[in-house]
């Protein structure tokens, strides 16, 4: 049992080898908002999507609306891990998770230099089933259909990312 969770750290070797930096995972600013501090490693974005699931449980989001948020989260980390921060495995990728008024505002941010404007089509499905096309594209594809609103490319002091929204309602 953890005397505070706010000293929750995380310390483990990568699948690569390379000694994972001991860092807070998470913490806790009130009980409306969460952010989350992952190591830049496909795998962690488990974390965001068990994290995502309590919080929205705990305010009263449909079990068929937590899994978009998911689903719509883990995409975006890993294109933030993949794209942004390009696997480098000392980099992190942070998760801000905020409840108010009826919303969720979720933001992903890595350290890349954002999504190249204009935003990439949509994959063509038949193409890809045809071989024509790679299978590339599909994580904003997803995000864009299962969240309210999104925004490509925020920027603050922490890098550039992807903010999300969505709607109890």
């Amino acid at each position: 049992m953890l005397d505070n969770p706010d000293d929750f750290n995380l310390h483990k070797r990568s699948n690569y080898g390379h000694a994972i930096k001991r860092k807070k995972v998470f913490q806790m600013f009130d009980d409306q908002t969460i952010e989350l501090s992952l190591p830049n490693i496909i795998g962690y974005e488990r974390i965001a999507m068990g994290c995502i699931d309590s919080f929205a449980s705990n305010v009263g989001f449909r079990k068929e609306r937590i899994e978009d948020l998911k689903t719509a989260v883990a995409e975006a980390c890993i294109n933030a891990m993949q794209h942004g921060n390009k696997d480098q495995p000392d980099e992190r990728v942070i998760v801000n998770m905020t409840f108010a008024n009826g919303s969720f505002n979720i933001s992903v941010i890595d350290k890349g230099q954002g999504i190249p404007e204009p935003l990439p089509n949509d994959p063509n499905i038949e193409r890809i089933v045809a071989d024509l096309d790679p299978p590339t594209g599909f994580g904003l594809f997803l995000i864009k259909r299962l969240v309210d609103q999104v925004e490509f490319n925020e920027i603050n002091i922490k890098g550039h990312g992807v903010r999300m929204v969505f709607n109890l309602s």
